[in-house]
């Protein structure tokens, strides 16, 4: 997904993963969603000019919480985000902002939470109180728990536009649909239809998809009326499924998983 623009504050979702190598990137990507959340402006956010703005631009803005890796005796940074630190952060997220109608929890080099950390964020990323947002900021999302990632929406920070091709994108949004109407043999005749695939276009799919049902997690894409725990169970299905294609087995093979396993009683 690439860096989106917005309206109104109330279009963005309650989690974000910043992914880039660059450390640059990140912080320009958080600080433009940061912006956009503490926005005093009624609509095109972040306007750039208001208080809020401003302060995040300064980084002074008290509604802007940045969490990252402490240092040791010698100043030198830890290795880890501890789970006392997520602690920290699930007892003050319950406290009203100071001077914005919403906080913004920044978390740099999410990817160093370890694991103890990552479930203690797990039932906050899932129901976090109102008016709160994480910004996960990370080089590396595969060293998150896939149970963190499917509560967030992942952002490609400097993703060109042309990145996402539109014919994928329907691709998946069909099958979806597919999926939560709930008609074996209609998802049969799709997986029939589209078995003639090569692998680059079928893993291009196959990351499409799981975007767009981690964005139906979050809430910043409607689930077509299927259950969190069905959207879920979809996502790890084509999780299993991308990394069979990048391991080369063939597309009918995982079209052929998918015909049998995606729709569930």
């Amino acid at each position: 997904m690439r860096e989106p623009g917005f309206k109104s504050a109330d279009e963005l979702a309650h989690a974000y993963i910043l992914l880039s190598p660059s450390a640059e990137e990140r912080e320009q990507a958080a600080q433009r969603l940061a912006a956009a959340a503490l926005c005093g402006a009624k609509d095109g956010v972040p306007c750039g000019r208001c208080r809020d703005c401003r302060k995040v631009r300064e980084g002074i803005h008290p509604d802007l919480i940045r969490v990252a890796r402490l240092c040791d005796d010698k100043g030198k940074k830890r290795r880890e985000i501890t789970i006392d630190q997520i602690r920290a952060v699930v007892s003050d997220s319950v406290v009203l902002p100071n001077e914005a109608e919403r906080k913004v929890y920044l978390i740099e080099d999410a990817d160093t939470m370890n694991v103890p950390a990552q479930n203690a964020a797990l039932k906050l990323l899932e129901e976090p109180p109102r008016g709160v947002i994480f910004l996960l900021c990370a080089a590396n999302a595969e060293t998150l728990l896939e149970t963190v990632r499917s509560r967030c929406a992942e952002i490609v920070c400097g993703a060109r536009e042309d990145e996402a091709d539109p014919e994928t994108e329907k691709l998946a949004a069909a099958f979806i649909k597919c999926c939560a109407e709930g008609d074996e043999a209609k998802l049969f005749r799709w997986c029939a239809a589209n078995e003639g695939m090569d692998n680059a276009a079928a893993t291009a799919f196959a990351e499409s998809a799981i975007r767009q049902l981690r964005d139906m997690l979050c809430r910043r894409k409607s689930s077509l009326s299927m259950s969190d725990r069905t959207v879920y169970d979809l996502e790890t299905l084509m999780e299993k499924c991308l990394g069979m294609l990048r391991t080369n087995v063939s597309v009918k093979h995982v079209l052929g998983l998918i015909s049998v396993s995606a729709i569930r009683e």
